[in-house]
This record gives C-alpha cells, structure tokens and sequence, in this order.
C-alpha cells in the first residue's frame, strides 16, 4: 500500500478515535441534568485550582455546549440550547465573587453573568447551531424515507 502524507494519517486516526467514542442520546432531561451536574463541577474545579478565573470557566463551557448538542435525542434536540444557559448560570455561581451577604453574592452573580456574556452567547449559539443543523438532517431523511420510490 501507499503510504499516506502524514497529515493525512494522522486526520485517518483522529477519525477513528471520535467513531469509537460514546454516542450517548440523552433525553431533554437527561440533558439539562448532565449539563447542570457538569457545569457545576466545573465551576466547582475552576475556583479549587485557578481561583475563579472567568476565562478557564467560558473555555470549559464550550466543550460542554458541543456535547450537550451532540449527545441529546433527535427529538428532543430543541431543549439543548434552553438548557446551557441555565446550566451556565448555575455553574457560576462557584465562580462568581461574593460579598457580604445574600445581596452581595447576587451582585456577584449578575456581575459575574456580565463580565461572562461573550462566552456565555458563544456556548449557547454553538448548541444552538448543533440542534439546528441536526434537526435539518433529520427533517431531510424523514422525507427521503417517505418520498415514493419511482
């Protein structure tokens, strides 16, 4: 056999990896569940080792929305992009700085919500754009399959 361009290769084998992963398919509460579980971990792991940074928070969360998109059932794929945000804002609540009091830890909150709103925007477009694209292509073969064969 010929050998491939390294570049080539090595796209071969990233291919086969991402097929061998799991391709869970979550209900739309099984979604809102392993998102807000995850979101809140790692809020939690974000303020343990990098004292709260927003930015390793947003970065997180983006990997999350890709899942949270991916792994939902076909027929409950609308519920995804609900869902992050929620789960966004609840994962900052360990993330978020606090003052005194029940004021002072909704002031952080909200301040933490605003100075996190790119990635916040950014997640919830990139499911958003997951579920879309998927809802098409199962539009798409719902129709092939019902069309009349000639």
């Amino acid at each position: 056999p010929r050998a491939r361009p390294p570049l080539v290769a090595r796209a071969a084998g990233v291919v086969r990896a991402v097929r061998r992963m799991p391709d869970p398919r979550l209900t739309g509460l099984g979604t809102g569940v392993f998102c807000l579980a995850v979101m809140v971990a790692l809020g939690c792991l974000d303020r343990l080792l990098f004292g709260s940074s927003l930015t390793v928070y947003g970065v997180l969360f983006l990997p999350v929305c890709v899942l949270t998109g991916l792994w939902v059932r076909p027929g409950d794929v609308l519920t995804a992009p609900i869902v992050v945000p929620i789960a966004f804002a609840l994962g900052l609540v360990a993330v978020a700085e606090s003052g005194e009091g029940a004021g002072g830890r909704l002031a952080g909150l909200v301040t933490a919500l605003a100075m996190g709103a790119g990635w916040l925007y950014g997640g919830t477009l990139l499911t958003g754009l997951l579920v879309v694209v998927r809802r098409i292509r199962l539009i798409r073969r719902r129709a092939a399959r019902n069309r009349p064969s000639t």
